[in-house]
């Protein structure tokens, strides 16, 4: 039987080169399989009763917003957005981005800018964006995290863990990288995206490599501080995976029915603002 039960999918990405040409900068470049338009994503959504997204800015577009602006603005209700910026961008711009759906800042370290939350201008920034209490959402590998836990840490500002926080599942979990992750975690200031396992390997990956990271990441962030998202359209993977088949993968790490519930419904809602009113 189909589980109709609602779900939030929280990281996705709109990919149109056809209509937003990709920026020149240092970002990772999408292959024609691994581009996804708007159109075709809420297309997916429609068939897996998929109700709202959290659309992510890929490094592809650099601090050019367009093609997810595009999209929430077809279907506002059904998205929320998390930005590039430059941060030297105004207020002005930053109120106009809330108003559009956004509600928090990418910091892409792996694919864009190593020093992006190294730079001496970053406390303001990070300052402006807990003042309007949006996310700071990061993507770093293993090596980065202690250092930039301190500086997320010291900043208060509203943290969101990109692809479990763990960019070596191989090199297995009892490192300071991840051990900064949890701690994040326990210290109550943070949210982690629980993806898929294609985020690290090209092919099928047993799910079972994951579960030690997952049942790590629940016990140091609690239930209430994990999403899950699909990372359509599946960037790095030589054929897309089937989106039903990434949709039933967070059973297999958390069997309990109602955990499950509140990582793709109940959590979502409440920590991005689906079905209310964007703020800034």
């Amino acid at each position: 039987m189909r589980d109709v039960r609602p779900v939030v999918d929280c990281h996705a990405h709109i990919i149109d080169p056809a209509r937003f040409p990709f920026d020149d900068g240092p970002g990772y470049m999408p292959k024609v399989h691994e581009t996804g338009p708007r159109e075709a994503y809420a297309g997916v959504l429609d068939d897996h009763d998929v109700r709202h997204a959290l659309l992510v800015q890929p490094s592809c577009y650099g601090f050019d917003n367009s093609a997810m602006l595009d999209a929430v603005a077809r279907d506002p209700a059904r998205y929320k957005a998390i930005a590039m910026v430059d941060p030297g961008i105004g207020e002005p711009e930053l109120s106009d981005l809330a108003h559009r759906g956004v509600v928090g800042v990418r910091f892409n370290l792996v694919s864009y800018d190593r020093a992006a939350l190294s730079r001496p201008d970053v406390p303001a920034f990070l300052a402006r964006l807990r003042a309007r209490g949006w996310f700071a959402e990061v993507m770093a590998d293993d090596t980065q995290w202690p250092a930039i836990a301190d500086v997320l840490l010291q900043s208060g500002v509203h943290i969101l863990v990109d692809h479990f926080g763990i960019s070596d599942v191989a090199g297995g979990i009892d490192r300071p990288g991840f051990a900064a992750v949890l701690a994040l975690g326990r210290a109550r200031r943070a949210v982690v995206k629980i993806t898929t396992p294609f985020v690290f390997h090209d092919g099928p990956l047993p799910t079972e490599h994951l579960t030690p990271v997952v049942t790590a990441l629940v016990g140091a962030f609690g239930i209430e501080r994990c999403v899950w998202g699909s990372d359509w359209p599946f960037l790095g993977v030589a054929a897309r995976p089937d989106y039903s088949e990434v949709r039933e993968i967070l059973p297999h790490w958390v069997s309990d029915s109602a955990s499950c519930r509140r990582i793709l419904w109940d959590n979502p809602v409440r920590l991005f603002g689906f079905g209310a009113r964007g703020h800034g």
